[in-house]
């Protein structure tokens, strides 16, 4: 039987995020039905509402940084229990069999994943609705184990800026040795920063702004570069084996290729789109590459799980209640957050009905 439950959602581009109240599809066998405590906010949730890729869907309920406790299971389920921690990414379903999926990398599934929100569930057609809500029903296989070590809202936003980092610092093997750069302080630089360090890396913060430093040394790194002063960006000159560019917006990327060892990569985590007037005679003349990167497989996101459980490391967050979700998206544009917003979700349980 569905259940109807509250949540957040927004009804247009330019609306207000507001109380909602919806259908939660029933349960399947496979299914574990989970009471969220906390939901990240991400800048994709930003960009999703607004409609800035064109896709959207109203009403949408956001969220996909989800953490809670497993309410109940069904008859198929093997891997949770009643009372279990648990969180979920940004995908609650693929297609299981491709050659993507096959190599455990769900997303990058070549017949689509089905995303958190904003998506079609691929069995009964329905709506996909995500964490800025009571209760989540998700097949087991999408479900994430979450290590008691963890701080339950701290963690929150590594189901998605965690493992978006962690995934290409894993894919192009960073250890002890590496010599990693992050670009940008935000949700995914601050990760970034955490988890190149406790990997082994030399780790290297581009900023374009002074101010920083002390921060940026407080949560890895060991060297900060401002990326418009020439000088520093000649003295790190052909220095990096990995540039992790967590930027969301459209910047000039050419100042950093420069920067990279032979062999290199710079990949793109946070910008989606064109790059105006890329320079690939760089690329050519060190055999560089520019990449990109999706999140990471569930297999990898509970690796990285478990790799922040043993190293104690969370997200650096500011705690709202789900009525502030509005004015967090504004102070979210201006980057006014140190590093991730994370709703308690009991702020929404308290709420009256709409």
């Amino acid at each position: 039987m569905s259940q109807n439950i509250k949540g957040y959602a927004a009804h247009s581009p330019t609306g207000r995020l507001d109380l909602f109240r919806f259908d939660r599809r029933s349960p399947r066998a496979n299914d574990v039905v989970i009471d969220i405590l906390y939901c990240g906010v991400c800048h994709s949730d930003l960009h999703n509402v607004r409609n800035d890729w064109g896709n959207a869907q109203y009403p949408m309920v956001p969220g996909h940084e989800i953490i809670g406790r497993v309410l109940e299971v069904g008859a198929q389920v093997t891997r949770f229990k009643a009372g279990d921690r648990v969180g979920v990414g940004c995908m609650v379903d693929s297609c299981q069999h491709c050659r993507s999926c096959g190599k455990g990398w769900e997303q990058y599934c070549e017949n689509g994943a089905t995303y958190t929100y904003n998506g079609t569930d691929p069995v009964d057609g329905s709506r996909t609705h995500g964490g800025y809500s009571e209760r989540v029903v998700v097949k087991q296989d999408f479900v994430l184990k979450v290590p008691d070590s963890l701080d339950l809202a701290a963690a929150a936003p590594l189901l998605c800026a965690g493992i978006t980092t962690y995934s290409p610092l894993r894919h192009w093997q960073v250890g002890p040795g590496s010599r990693v750069a992050v670009v940008g302080l935000g949700g995914l630089g601050h990760m970034g920063l955490k988890l190149a360090k406790a990997m082994g890396a030399e780790v290297t913060l581009f900023s374009r702004s002074p101010g920083k430093e002390a921060d940026a040394r407080r949560l890895g790194a060991d060297r900060i570069v401002i990326s418009t002063d020439p000088a520093q960006m000649a003295a790190v000159s052909g220095r990096f084996d990995l540039i992790i560019d967590t930027v969301p917006y459209l910047h000039d990327v050419n100042p950093y290729v420069p920067t990279l060892a032979a062999g290199g990569t710079l990949v793109m985590v946070g910008y989606l789109g064109p790059l105006e007037d890329f320079n690939t005679g760089t690329l050519v003349f060190g055999r560089k590459a520019l990449a990109g990167s999706l999140i990471g497989g569930i297999a990898e996101t509970q690796e990285m799980l478990d790799f922040c459980g043993q190293h104690g490391i969370g997200s650096d967050i500011e705690i709202i209640r789900i009525q502030d979700i509005n004015a967090a998206y504004e102070r979210l544009l201006k980057a006014d957050v140190k590093y991730r917003f994370v709703i308690d979700m009991a702020s929404l349980k308290e709420e009256g009905a709409a």
